[in-house]
């Protein structure tokens, strides 16, 4: 399990000169738990151009950051890194289609805080057994389940007991046809697109009690109220849905330079418009 820089350290700044330093306040990567804090800090460290995950025994990667919003800025803008596996990984599984289980946790920095942080969880996700009793409910799309991936070693504090609280909140992504799980590798802005795609599939479900994909939407608009829905109609949520299943086909996007139209940052962009206006708008 790797952060790397894809050529050197220069490479690696060269590749982020033009993001804005206060996007990397409060913001932390690693295979250790984030240190939650009420002040935001400079990142330690640079953000890293290639993230290797293993496949297997792994504790899960984290990614902090202040907010949902500030979340998705910022990887929308990190167009030089992304996920991959590592070579292990790829030998392991003899080139098998890899894809990436993502769970979202929102903490709150204090009790009696009203600033809540965003943590991502990554691992690869790998098949459970047959003969393991219970199995069913880590192949159903229980959004309060992690996924088995993260069963496979140790868990950090935060996520060890994932029950909802008044400290924390945990959504564990589903696959669904408009939102399937992400393909390896796959780069910081079209992983954005994916969150945005989530969280307007779980909004199409605010209204089904019997279903558990509302809850990240629920879990947005309570944590950050501010944030409010954008006007749109089920058709163009779908669009949404549909986009990032196009772009998810091309394997992270690294063929996408190679298609006439419209490019992955181009189609980032429309998905994350709401939230980046006003740095990436008119």
């Amino acid at each position: 399990m790797s952060l790397r820089s894809e050529e050197s350290d220069v490479s690696s700044r060269s590749a982020h000169q033009y993001l804005d330093a206060d996007l990397l306040r409060g913001v932390s990567i690693g295979f250790v738990a984030p240190s939650i804090a009420a002040e935001l800090a400079p990142m330690v460290g640079t953000m890293p151009n290639i993230i290797s995950l293993p496949y297997g025994r792994c504790p899960p990667l984290h990614l902090q950051a202040p907010n949902w919003r500030h979340l998705l800025k910022l990887m929308a803008r990190l167009s030089g890194t992304r996920i991959e596996p590592t070579v292990e990984a790829l030998a392991v599984t003899r080139s098998a289609q890899m894809h990436l289980r993502t769970v979202v946790q929102f903490v709150r920095t204090h009790h009696s805080s009203s600033d809540w942080r965003t943590v991502l969880w990554f691992t690869i996700d790998h098949p459970v057994p047959n003969s393991l009793p219970g199995a069913r409910k880590y192949t159903n799309g229980d959004v309060d389940i992690l996924p088995w991936s993260y069963t496979l070693s140790s868990l950090p504090a935060l996520l060890r007991d994932n029950s909802d609280t008044m400290l924390s909140k945990c959504y564990t992504i589903p696959s669904s046809d408009a939102v399937p799980f992400p393909a390896l590798p796959i780069s910081f802005p079209n992983m954005a697109m994916y969150l945005q795609a989530a969280l307007e599939e779980s909004r199409r479900y605010t209204s089904d009690s019997s279903s558990g994909i509302r809850k990240l939407a629920k879990m947005v608009e309570t944590c950050y109220p501010t944030l409010a829905e954008p006007n749109g109609e089920v058709g163009e949520r779908s669009r949404v849905g549909g986009l990032f299943k196009k772009v998810i086909g091309r394997a992270g996007g690294r063929k996408d330079k190679q298609k006439k139209g419209k490019g992955g940052n181009e189609d980032t962009y429309e998905l994350v418009t709401p939230f980046v206006l006003d740095e990436w708008g008119p």
